[in-house]
């Protein structure tokens, strides 16, 4: 079996991610005459306004985006953000081919709804796989990465910026009671973008402070099966010598962990962290 390199380990789910994307335009946000944020939301405006057809406005759109930000930021970190870009026009355009061709049926619906839930749904998924492999579909990415460069301010606040201009904007062309259905839409599809990329298995670290390090070690290793890592450390007080012991879990070992803490050393100092992705032995592997 042939393995494929990292470039095309990357690239293949950024094409599934922007067909995803491309679908749930198509299929539940235009029809719908929803809206979105940053150089989509733009395309989508223009689109509702004069009928341009979103594929050609999306890439007309970045090309100066690409030339400004290949100058700026170099072209190691551009490289996917085009194939991100060009493979989300083609997919709208295909998904456009399929609409006319009545292969594609758009979902209209009073009940928006279930069509709120279902386009952030699916938005979230393909941006999520985009980002997760480090793609992005370019617009306001591309203008918030050269601002932070040039300037230094948040990339978090330049997106936040950018969408809320678009979106208010939008105002001129869509009712409000759209721009409240798109703004669910937005969050559902953000809270899935942070899941995807922060992964899905949600773990707990046990931090331990205690005088009983290796007797506690070996009840985890025999109990929950789960390798530990044993520090050196000092009272900052006290300056008397300790040990930590640190380990992660899954969330349903967490009681079963608590209770042999207890039970090995009622005195220990137990700290327990939230973890979003675990690799690794016992754990999910990317």
């Amino acid at each position: 079996m042939i393995k494929l390199s990292l470039p095309y380990r990357q690239i293949i789910p950024i094409l599934m991610g922007t067909a995803i994307y491309a679908f749930g335009l198509h299929y539940f946000v235009i029809p719908n005459e929803f809206m979105e944020g940053g150089m989509t939301g733009v395309a989508l405006l223009i689109n509702y306004a004069t009928g341009i057809p979103p594929s050609l406005t999306t890439l007309v759109l970045n090309i100066p985006l690409f030339i400004l930000g290949w100058r700026v930021l170099g072209s190691t970190s551009m490289i996917l953000t085009i194939i991100g870009t060009l493979s989300l026009s083609l997919f709208l355009w295909v998904m456009e081919m399929l609409l006319k061709l009545g292969w594609l049926v758009p979902l209209q619906a009073n009940d928006f709804f279930l069509v709120t839930l279902y386009a952030g749904v699916t938005l979230g998924t393909g941006l999520g796989i985009v980002f997760r492999y480090g793609g992005t579909t370019g617009g306001s990415d591309i203008v918030a990465r050269i601002i932070n460069k040039t300037r230094g301010l948040s990339m978090g606040q330049i997106i936040l910026v950018i969408d809320a201009f678009v979106i208010t904007s939008s105002l001129l062309y869509i009712a409000i009671e759209k721009i409240l259905y798109t703004l669910v839409v937005v969050f559902i599809a953000s809270r899935l973008i942070d899941f995807i990329n922060q992964g899905s298995y949600a773990a707990k670290a046990f931090t331990i402070v205690t005088d009983h390090s290796q007797q506690l070690a070996e009840a985890i290793t025999r109990e929950l099966e789960r390798g530990v890592t044993i520090f050196q450390a000092k009272g900052g007080y006290s300056k008397h010598p300790k040990e930590v012991v640190y380990c992660v879990v899954s969330r349903y070992e967490t009681r079963k962990l608590r209770n042999l803490v207890k039970q090995i050393d009622p005195n220990a100092f137990l700290v327990v962290s939230d973890v979003k992705d675990v690799l690794g032995e016992g754990f999910t592997q990317d």
